[in-house]
């Protein structure tokens, strides 16, 4: 039987036989927020589909696509959707992508994210810098053997998304006038929207937003010992909180709005980035 370790590798071998760039930086783009990769330079597009074990997004919103270019003459990797538990994957297969970008020596790793908000200050389309985050899915990525070439068998979470990235990424939001927040984002697994109950638990709870990713991706990027940040994008108030039913639809309309500011952030982020890689 194939071990997970080496189906990493025969990933990695096949993406690194199509592109010879070395990625500092990783950026997964989450539901309807694609358009980043849009604006990189030099792009290299391999489909999920072509890569060897690597598991096929389904979600809506997420294209399914590897694109590697540049930003200021810095390589970077951009994942055109992510997986989810809830699509009926195992953790291991949610963060294989995450492993692959660890193994190819990825150093810094942004994600983003569409979320419903609890504070009751967010409105649909803001911005927010993940300060830390409550994992209610029930399950972890490092359930299992640890691979000890990977990372400790217990990693710290205590600054699992770095201070110095969301000062970076604060300063070049108020640059481009792009009012942001920071805030903690709740993980439940989904794919049934959160009821009332369970929102009124996690504002208790002291989350500001939530959602049914990136908490797995997170932890094991921090296992391989990148330096994490992540963008939660605002789609909707959540459950409970003005009474309308939540419908996907909602959330991608919102996110097309968003692409724009988003993409814009980003790319000052990966500049700023490329000037001390």
């Amino acid at each position: 039987m194939t071990s997970y370790r080496q189906l990493v590798t025969d990933a990695l071998e096949f993406i690194k036989g199509k592109e010879p760039r070395q990625p500092l930086l990783a950026i997964v783009l989450g539901s309807g927020l694609g358009a980043f990769a849009e604006s990189l330079e030099e792009k290299q597009v391999i489909p999920y589909s072509d890569i060897p074990n690597w598991p096929l997004s389904t979600a809506p919103g997420h294209a399914g696509r590897l694109v590697i270019g540049s930003v200021n003459g810095m390589t970077v990797a951009a994942l055109q959707g992510r997986l989810h538990p809830y699509e009926g994957y195992s953790m291991e297969d949610v963060t294989f992508p995450v492993r692959v970008l660890g193994a190819w020596g990825v150093k810094t790793f942004i994600a983003t994210n569409a979320s419903g908000s609890i504070n009751l200050g967010y409105r649909a389309g803001d911005i927010i810098i993940v300060r830390d985050h409550i994992n209610l899915m029930g399950r972890n990525p490092l359930t299992g053997p640890n691979e000890p070439s990977w990372g400790p068998r217990f990693p710290d979470m205590t600054t699992a998304y770095s201070p110095d990235l969301r000062l970076l990424i604060s300063r070049c939001a108020l640059e481009l006038g792009i009012p942001t927040h920071e805030g903690v984002y709740l993980a439940m697994s989904g794919p049934s929207y959160e009821t009332p109950a369970e929102i009124r638990m996690g504002r208790l709870l002291g989350a500001d937003v939530v959602g049914m990713s990136t908490v797995p991706e997170v932890i094991v990027a921090r296992h391989m010992g990148m330096k994490i940040a992540c963008l939660s994008c605002v789609a909707n108030a959540a459950a409970g909180i003005t009474g309308n039913a939540l419908t996907e639809q909602e959330v991608l309309d919102t996110m097309d709005r968003t692409a724009g500011a988003l993409t814009s952030l980003l790319l000052s982020v990966a500049s700023k980035l490329s000037q001390t890689a």
